[in-house]
């Protein structure tokens, strides 16, 4: 029997690379109907920062669930590309899917170097330098001629997509960041059950063994680093058009522990789990906003709720019961 299940588990872990599992494509399809219908229930830039979180959680997951690589400086490449797309955007005159495009850029030269010196270490360590290298990126964004300081930059032109869509409108701006972020979760799926993703599994189970077998084991996590900082990048850049707005609330420490949050929330362990853990975490900051600093405390008592409740994340613990991956 156990020979049974583990030749079906292979058969499975082999097939996934090709497609989704019958219980992702429920998941995606139903996924994909909320984006769609809720700009017609919430207001579409609620909706819209949401979307943008979400896929800033997934970016931070790509490394935190696949390798088991907690990053405390996740929000340097959130940041500096919101400050790079909105720099592009307003003094450069750069269309809007340009100047997301130069924050995604500047995000992954970022990643590129930020990854090749934080992936010599492991554990505390590596959460520590990748926070030693945010807070560096904090103050370059406090000192910075274009970035305007604590004001950060305000009034970014929207602008027309291709020179053709004008996004001034809420609801048209709405639909880009929908397409986006359902490109960009797809993206991260095909990234996260393919060969690649199996062996960043295989590195975070037993790196040992991974480099035993003629893994290049860092070569393979600065390639996640990268990735997971290009889409933070993206996210970043999404926000600052989407808001007009890029601050040093992006690039602040405090950001990088929210992601950390909404993906251990939803369950870091499962990939739909970060899209969980953001859209509470935004609901919570929204609903909450009347209590002012009470809010971060609100959100540590729900913290703790979820570590104690659900020891492995929402959708984790669903998965437990349900016995199927999510």
């Amino acid at each position: 029997m156990p020979h049974k299940q583990a030749a079906e588990t292979t058969r499975q872990d082999l097939a996934a690379p090709l497609g989704m599992s019958r219980t992702h494509q429920v998941v995606m399809l139903l996924l994909v109907a909320l984006v769609i219908a809720a700009p017609f229930a919430l207001y579409p830039l609620f909706v819209a920062k949401l979307l943008c979180f979400a896929l800033f959680a997934l970016s931070l997951n790509l490394m935190l669930g696949n390798l088991g690589l907690l990053s405390f400086g996740h929000a340097a490449y959130f940041g500096l590309s919101s400050y790079a797309a909105a720099h592009a955007a307003k003094i450069w005159g750069f269309t809007p899917e340009v100047a997301i495009l130069f924050g995604v850029l500047v995000a992954l030269s970022l990643g590129a170097v930020i990854g090749a010196l934080a992936v010599r270490r492991k554990g505390i360590y590596f959460a520590m330098v990748t926070l030693a290298f945010a807070q560096m990126v904090y103050f370059f964004s406090l000192q910075a001629p274009f970035t305007g300081g604590e004001d950060g930059i305000q009034r970014v032109p929207r602008g027309e997509l291709f020179g053709l869509f004008s996004l001034r409108d809420d609801r048209a701006l709405y639909a880009l960041v929908g397409v986006v972020f359902i490109a960009g979760v797809l993206a991260l799926y095909r990234i996260t059950y393919s060969p690649f993703g199996q062996i960043l599994r295989a590195i975070r189970d037993n790196e040992a063994r991974a480099v035993s077998l003629g893994y290049r084991v860092n070569g393979y996590k600065w390639l996640a680093f990268v990735l997971g900082a290009g889409f933070a990048g993206l996210a970043g850049a999404m926000k600052a058009i989407a808001f007009q707005l890029a601050s040093l609330t992006d690039v602040y420490w405090g950001m990088s522990g929210e992601v950390v949050l909404m993906a251990l929330i939803g369950g870091m362990g499962t990939f739909f789990g970060p899209v969980v853990g953001a859209g509470l975490v935004v609901w919570m900051q929204n609903e909450l906003a009347g209590f002012g600093a009470w809010v971060t405390i609100i959100q540590g008592m729900v913290f703790m709720l979820c570590i104690l409740a659900f020891r492995e994340g929402i959708l984790g613990t669903v998965r437990q019961l349900i016995g199927r991956k999510l």
